[in-house]
C-alpha cells in the first residue's frame, strides 16, 4: 500500500524535489545567497514534507485499505465511511452498484423460482396422461405393439422422474425423513419399473441381500438406486445384474454390479462430473452425463458414499456405502 501511495502522490514529491533543487541552484549561481542557511531550510522542509506524507498516508489510505481487504459481496457494512470527497464518491457508487446488483439478484431468484414451480407443476400434470396411457397400453391385444409402447412409455417416465428430482435436489434437506428402509421391497419396486426395458435387452437380476434394512430416506434412496440400475441396464445386454448387500467396516454396503462394456480407468475420476459421458465411446447418443451426477448430489445430504470400480469389457461395480447411525444426527428430519 505504501508503494501505491507514493506512486499516486509522485507528482507532489517531484514538485517538492524540483522546488528544493531550484532553491539550491539559485544559491549556487548567486554568490550573494548564503548556501548554509539554505541547506538548513531545505533539510527542515524535507523533514516536514516527510511527516506530512506520513500523516496523509495514514488518513488517505484508511478507506482504500479496508476496500482492498474487503471480501467482495453485497454486504457493505464492513467498509468504513469515506472521509474525503473522492472517497465519498467511490462509496456512493459502490452502494448504488451493490443495491442494483441486490435487486437484480432478487429478481432473478424470483424468476428462477417461478420457472421451477411451473416446471414442477407441468411434470405433475404430465403424469396424469402418462398414467392413463399406461392403462391403455396394458389393454392392447398386440403383444409386439404393447411391448414397444411400454418401452417408450418407460423412457418418458424415467426422463420426467429425473427432471423432477433434479429440480428438488437443491432443497432436498427440507424433505428428508430418515427411517429403516427395507431394501428388498425398494429393489423389487425399481426392478419391476424397469422390467419392460430389461426384457427387451435380455437382462435378469441376481439379488442376494445379507443386510435387509438400512437407515435412510426411502424416496431419495430409491432415486439413487434408480439411476444406478438405469445405467447398469443401459450398458448391459443379455446378462445378469448382480445386487448384493453386506456389512463392511461396520457400514452397510449395497453393491450393483453389471457385466456391460465397463468404464475406462482414466474416466473413473470424472464419471460423477456433470455432463461427462465417456472418452471410450464419446459419441454414444444414449449417454447424457446426468444420471451419476444426480445420484452423487442426492447421496451427499444422506451421507452416502458412492464408490465405482470398473474395467473395460468386464463390467462396472457401483457401491453405496451407508453411514453409521450416529452420523445421521447431522441430517434434519431425524
Amino acid at each position: 500500500m505504501i508503494r501505491k501511495f507514493l506512486i499516486e502522490r509522485r507528482s507532489w514529491i517531484i514538485l517538492f524535489l524540483c522546488l528544493q533543487l531550484l532553491s539550491l541552484s539559485m544559491a549556487y549561481l548567486d554568490q550573494d545567497i548564503p548556501i548554509g542557511p539554505l541547506l538548513y531550510v531545505t533539510f527542515i522542509s524535507t523533514i516536514i514534507f516527510v511527516i506530512f506524507l506520513a500523516i496523509r498516508y495514514s488518513r488517505e489510505t484508511r478507506f482504500y485499505r479496508s476496500l482492498e481487504e474487503w471480501d467482495p459481496h453485497l454486504d457493505l457494512t464492513e467498509l468504513p465511511p469515506g472521509s474525503s470527497p473522492f472517497e465519498q464518491i467511490v462509496q456512493t457508487h459502490l452502494y448504488d452498484q451493490t443495491e442494483r446488483l441486490r435487486q437484480e439478484g432478487t429478481l432473478n431468484r424470483s424468476i428462477l423460482e417461478a420457472e421451477k414451480d411451473e416446471l414442477l407443476a407441468w411434470i405433475h400434470d404430465v403424469k396424469t396422461p402418462l398414467t392413463a396411457m399406461q392403462l391403455m397400453i396394458e389393454r392392447l391385444d398386440d403383444q409386439t405393439a404393447r411391448e414397444q409402447l411400454t418401452y417408450e412409455w418407460l423412457r418418458i417416465h424415467l426422463l420426467l422422474d429425473r427432471q423432477l428430482h433434479q429440480k428438488r435436489i437443491p432443497f432436498m434437506e427440507n424433505d428428508l425423513f430418515i427411517e429403516q428402509v427395507e431394501l428388498k421391497s425398494l429393489l423389487s419396486q425399481e426392478i419391476r419399473t424397469l422390467r419392460p426395458w430389461c426384457m427387451r435387452r435380455g437382462i435378469g437380476f441376481d439379488v442376494d441381500l445379507e443386510i435387509r434394512e438400512v437407515l435412510c430416506d426411502a424416496k431419495w434412496l430409491a432415486f439413487i438406486v434408480r439411476q444406478l440400475l438405469t445405467n447398469a441396464v443401459k450398458y448391459s445386454e443379455s446378462a445378469d445384474i448382480v445386487i448384493t448387500s453386506y456389512l463392511h467396516s461396520e457400514r452397510p454396503v449395497l453393491e450393483i454390479r453389471d457385466n456391460g462394456r465397463g468404464i475406462d480407468p482414466k474416466d473413473l475420476p470424472r464419471i460423477f462430473d456433470k455432463g461427462f459421458t465417456s472418452t471410450l465411446v464419446h459419441n454414444d447418443p444414449k449417454a447424457t452425463g446426468m444420471g451419476l451426477y444426480l445420484a452423487r448430489r442426492a447421496a451427499q445430504p444422506l451421507h452416502i458414499r458412492i464408490k465405482a470400480s470398473s474395467q473395460p469389457a468386464e463390467g462396472t461395480s457401483m457401491k453405496l456405502i451407508f453411514p453409521t447411525k450416529n452420523e445421521f444426527v447431522q441430517i434434519r428430519g431425524m
